[in-house]
């Protein structure tokens, strides 16, 4: 794998080459890639894998037109084709007047941030392999427990560079690691999954497989020979696992392309009351060690933490530097790159803020309702905002949860869905999107 200054100056060059070539402007994404991945089951081996890739991405511009391509293959005669195809494929490509490079003067200037997102990514296919043993083995030791589809621990290191024909060069590198457990409860057709993981930055931060294995292995148990509700209107908890979903949704909806397509149901809504009074939502990509952390957005601008949501109201889209143009805004430094292709939007570590209210507190005063800990299905539609999913759970009676349901489907719509929004006091960052405990009142429950 290069280095990171190696991945910068690779990513330099063939913008070099593509200006020489007669672009107008330029920029170029390099990415590469070695992962390590080991998975058990029942106590054994069942897999190990090895990977690595780098592949080098090139977007051109002929004035407003533009073409991207991108390749594997680094020897100079593969570069100069490529570059040679790029900026003719780009004079013969249709006109877009919102296309071109981020704003010169806004580009990220001097050292990007320090956000310990490296530690080298040491790891042994032996260690994994123990590790996933280890976290197996403690959620098969849970009573109650009766099959497995066993456990998984991997290691990961990537490079990322991004340059452009007017002035920015920079890279950064990063490790994740990963350690799951997944096994069964009950028998025959009434079994029931679940499961449990950790994923980090730094190896020392993973959990215990002990720890990630027993909680795999009590949620299952929990969940053993699921009943069914009377269908109705009634209020729904969602997990932290799942409840991070409705800011998928919401970050869909505020992307600078769905706003200039016109295909958002949160169109008109910046500046507005879109969820409860008092709900916080915010995006820090300076986290240290944070799981989608980063020190510069896929045009080379810099990134700062950002409130999105403050006491309710919308305070901004989500925008890169064509839907900015297009909608007479400045980008907000959440363009997002892949190898090919424009840049779209992405948010780095975002959260909802904690609540004021403990989760038995809002539990309390349920007379039926339900604590969702799957969803399932993608019943969403973006324009309209309409939310239909299958779910599973367990009951709520009389402010606890009682007994595990399936084969739910619950229902809104998310307009009303996030006005109606309450997040308990519960929040913990440990995952890339983060919220807490989550109360929403008057969603459909349907038995499937």
């Amino acid at each position: 794998m290069l280095t990171t200054d190696q991945a910068r100056d690779r990513a330099a060059a063939i913008v070099d080459r593509a200006k020489a070539a007669g672009a107008d402007a330029a920029d170029a994404v390099f990415a590469s890639d070695t992962a390590l991945d080991v998975s058990v089951r029942l106590g054994a081996l069942e897999d190990v894998g090895r990977s690595e890739s780098a592949e080098l991405g090139l977007r051109v511009f002929a004035g407003k037109r533009s073409a991207s391509v991108s390749t594997s293959d680094f020897t100079d005669v593969s570069i100069a084709a490529l570059v040679e195809r790029a900026v003719a494929m780009a004079r013969e490509a249709p006109e877009d007047a919102w296309a071109g490079l981020a704003p010169e003067e806004r580009l990220m200037h001097g050292a990007p941030p320090q956000l310990d997102l490296d530690d080298g990514g040491e790891a042994s296919p032996e260690s994994l392999r123990e590790a996933a043993l280890a976290a197996e083995d403690a959620a098969r030791g849970v009573a109650g427990v009766t099959n497995s589809e066993g456990g998984s621990a991997s290691a990961s290191r990537s490079i990322w560079a991004l340059a452009t024909s007017h002035g920015f060069a920079a890279s950064y590198a990063t490790t994740s690691y990963g350690l799951s457990a997944s096994v069964l409860a009950g028998v025959g057709g009434e079994m029931v999954r679940d499961y449990a993981y950790h994923s980090t930055r730094r190896r020392r931060d993973l959990e215990s497989a002990e720890a990630i294995g027993v909680r795999a292995g009590e949620r299952a148990v929990a969940r053993a020979n699921p009943g069914r509700i009377e269908s109705g209107a009634m209020p729904v908890l969602f997990d932290p696992r799942v409840g991070s979903s409705l800011l998928g949704h919401f970050l869909g909806a505020i992307s600078g392309q769905a706003i200039t397509r016109r295909t958002s149901f949160l169109l008109d809504a910046l500046g507005s009351a879109v969820f409860a009074p008092g709900v916080e939502i915010a995006d820090d990509p300076h986290r240290p060690r944070g799981l989608r952390s980063r020190p510069f957005d896929g045009e080379g601008l810099p990134v700062s933490p950002m409130a999105i949501v403050q006491d309710g109201i919308l305070e901004t889209w989500l925008l890169d530097s064509a839907s900015a143009r297009q909608l007479g805004l400045e980008p907000t430094g959440h363009a997002a790159r892949g190898i090919g292709g424009a840049p779209g939007v992405s948010t780095s570590n975002l959260h909802m803020a904690a609540g004021h209210q403990s989760v038995q507190a809002l539990l309390g005063g349920i007379t039926r309702g339900i604590y969702v800990t799957e969803l399932i299905g993608m019943g969403v539609n973006g324009v309209t905002g309409d939310y239909s999913r299958g779910a599973a759970g367990f009951l709520i009676e009389n402010g606890e949860i009682a007994t595990p349901v399936a084969e739910l489907t619950i229902a809104g719509n998310l307009k009303d869905m996030y006005r109606e929004l309450t997040p308990a006091n519960d929040l913990e960052f440990r995952y890339a999107t983060n919220v807490p405990t989550i109360r929403i009142d008057g969603m459909t429950v349907a038995s499937g």
